[in-house]
């Protein structure tokens, strides 16, 4: 786990927003999940149920992609966690403290897992090629990271995928840290089953990514 993180100004724990955010099928449900075993209310509405990409739950509240629009909806999430996807967190508003919990996987499985989950959906998948996917994630993150470090309010902490899954003790205890909040970390560790990591990069063949779900 990456434990660089800016910091912001300092505020009470019933004003400080905590967001948990990442590209999608980059393991932010799982995160929410962790969280909420911890002990820290998750703001979610119950509208997308657990399915066979997420078994455990999307832990989403449908409102906050109404951000861009209505960005002080977010005042509903002060002291406790919600998930925001990457591409909002612009619209976050600074008039608010945020702690951001920041989930990195690699784009090779990202792309692999939404593939899977598109096709277990039947939708309609992208038009682009896995690879032209890759580089467009790529140059999301990496202008969403220059345009975040500017956010004064936001305190970002970078966690990688893999480090949940290979040492959550240390993955949690860093959150605790980073959060500054009495957490249960023994209930936050049980979340995380590695037999729901499926979309592993080693085993993706270069001709077949659709291969399973993953967190």
């Amino acid at each position: 786990m990456d434990r660089r993180f800016h910091s912001a100004q300092k505020g009470s724990a019933e004003q400080v927003i905590t967001v948990v955010s990442g590209l999608p099928r980059s393991g932010t449900s799982l995160m929410m999940q962790m969280l909420a075993a911890g002990g820290l209310e998750p703001l979610t509405d119950g509208r997308r149920g657990a399915d066979a990409s997420n078994p455990r739950g999307y832990f989403e509240w449908e409102k906050v992609k109404t951000l861009p629009q209505q960005p002080n909806c977010i005042a509903e999430a002060e002291g406790k966690a919600v998930k925001v996807i990457s591409s909002l967190l612009p619209s976050l508003p600074a008039a608010f403290h945020y702690k951001v919990i920041f989930l990195e996987r690699s784009l090779t499985e990202v792309v692999a897992s939404q593939a899977c989950m598109i096709q277990k959906l039947g939708a309609q998948a992208s038009a682009l090629a896995p690879e032209a996917m890759e580089r467009a994630l790529h140059a999301h993150l990496k202008q969403l990271k220059a345009a975040l470090r500017s956010r004064r309010e936001m305190s970002i902490l970078w966690v990688e995928h893999q480090d949940v899954l290979r040492d959550p003790q240390r993955v949690c205890e860093g959150l605790q840290s980073f959060l500054a909040v009495a957490l249960n970390l023994p209930a936050m560790i049980a979340q995380v089953d590695p037999s729901l990591y499926r979309q592993r990069e080693a085993n993706l063949l270069p001709n077949n990514r659709e291969l399973d779900v993953s967190l």
